[in-house]
């Protein structure tokens, strides 16, 4: 059965803290591959600015493409209207067929509401969520947050990630400051010629 990782986001950039956590969780879990899934618009961001979907597909194939082990999807980029995780991972489980089991990445933080995503429950059921801390964080919380029944579909792992943010990179731009080694270098030169974050 093939071990396939989902892992989406706005990736507005992406960053060397995405591909660690995807590298990290890839080898741990042995997966047979991680696909990245940019959202075109994230529900928790409706009202919010964010940097034109082709833009941050580009970036994210820009930063992969030197792993024959991750791939990047145009699922969500392509939907019209707000991507849900739900629609996403029902399309990959009839895409990768019965075969194929798969394992939704995210961070500890953003899990702590799963109870308010579309429907959870069929989630839960259609994938195996791994959920990635940094070391010191209080998993007491999401004990206290989610049911049980959540917890026992949750994978929990925890990865020195370093301490960088796609908000702190575009700050970084907008006041002039370097963002090498914030970001793989094709993405920083993406990022200048295009003239993304200055406004």
């Amino acid at each position: 059965m093939n071990r396939i990782g989902l892992m989406g986001g706005t990736f507005d950039p992406i960053h060397y803290g995405h591909l660690l956590v995807a590298e990290e969780v890839r080898q741990i879990f042995s997966l047979d591959k991680v696909i990245f899934v940019p959202a075109k618009i994230p529900p928790h961001k409706i009202n919010k600015k964010i940097s034109d979907p082709e833009d941050r597909y580009i970036m994210v194939l820009l930063a992969t493409l030197d792993n024959p082990f991750f791939e990047v999807s145009r699922l969500e980029i392509d939907k019209e209207g707000v991507s849900y995780t739900i629609d996403t991972v029902r399309q990959f489980k009839e895409k990768l067929g019965k075969d194929s089991q798969l394992f939704f990445i995210t961070g500890v933080d953003i899990i702590l509401d799963l109870q308010a995503w579309k429907e959870p429950e069929e989630l839960l059921r259609l994938c195996r969520f791994i959920a990635v801390t940094r070391a010191g964080y209080d998993l007491e919380v999401l004990r206290r947050k989610l049911p049980k029944e959540f917890l026992e579909r949750i994978d929990i792992v925890r990865i020195p990630s370093p301490p960088i943010s796609s908000t702190d990179i575009r700050k970084r731009v907008r006041r002039g400051e370097s963002i090498k080694y914030l970001v793989p270098p094709l993405v920083e030169e993406f990022i200048k010629k295009k003239g993304l974050y200055l406004v």
